[in-house]
């Protein structure tokens, strides 16, 4: 650790802050964040209500933090599932070649091409803004993947014709192990560098939908608060808090990503250059 970069450490601490409020004080509370009329309306902050309350009956504080919780939960799962996808479809298109790796290439293609907003917009309308987080998450994961996969695909398609990679194929090593153990390796840097990345767009997608009322209303993200904030004229009625909170909330969020991200590829070129 002594040897991380300042991006590095910075990142790491920025995240870790938001991981303890997102993660650690939720525990702490008991209730239901989201309901309305908990307490009187309009408190300003005190040692009882750190950030006061809003014009709905919510502390803004609990509710800031079980945000920045959901927030993180759909953008990890969607990097997790569409790095995962993408990477190993990737190493196994660019090892197998032929009809599978047309095929493969063929559909990454096709979702590529498709523009996602369109289609999460006509769910947020088809579903009313009830649809789940994970469902507006699962069609995250299909328009995520193929970005990995081709990426991947190419790593592996130079490094497949190494002699180390036929060395391992004429001692009867398995498809599987050469992928594992062969040729991720060379790719592992790059795939938390997607991963992280992914992090980040999953929650700018969740939160930008969100503003539009097109996202799962009922569940506290940070862009749902941004859209209540909105519904109920926090601007106009001077309610900083309540809707500067999130938005610092997601800058903060993705300045912390980008340092951890580009820190981390800095730590691992050096480490490769020792």
């Amino acid at each position: 650790m002594k040897h991380w970069n300042f991006r590095l450490k910075l990142g790491v601490v920025i995240l870790l802050v938001f991981a303890v409020l997102g993660f650690v004080l939720p525990i702490f509370h008991t209730g239901n964040v989201t309901e309305w009329n908990t307490y009187p309306n309009n408190l300003k902050p005190s040692m009882e209500h750190f950030l006061g309350t809003n014009s709905l009956g919510q502390d803004i504080f609990w509710l800031l933090c079980s945000s920045i919780q959901n927030s993180f939960l759909i953008g990890l799962f969607v990097a997790v599932l569409a790095t995962a996808i993408g990477v190993l479809v990737g190493l196994a298109a660019g090892l197998q070649g032929g009809i599978a790796d047309r095929i493969i290439m063929l559909l990454a293609d096709t979702f590529i091409v498709i523009p996602s907003l369109p289609i999460l917009i006509l769910l947020g309308s088809l579903t009313k803004g009830t649809a789940s987080l994970f469902l507006i998450g699962g069609v995250l994961v299909v328009f995520n993947w193929p970005w990995p996969a081709r990426q991947v695909r190419s790593m592996s398609l130079t490094i497949r014709e190494s002699d180390f990679i036929s060395t391992a194929r004429f001692s009867g090593e398995s498809t599987f192990r050469i992928l594992y153990k062969e040729i991720f390796p060379f790719v592992k840097d790059w795939s938390i560098g997607n991963f992280i990345n992914t992090v980040l767009v999953a929650i700018g997608a969740e939160s930008g939908l969100a503003v539009i009322g097109m996202s799962s209303n009922s569940n506290a993200t940070l862009g749902t608060m941004i859209y209540w904030a909105n519904q109920h004229q926090a601007m106009l009625g001077g309610k900083w808090l309540w809707i500067g909170a999130p938005v610092v909330a997601i800058c903060l969020i993705f300045i912390g990503l980008f340092l951890f991200m580009t820190g981390q590829q800095q730590y691992s070129a050096l480490r490769r250059g020792k």
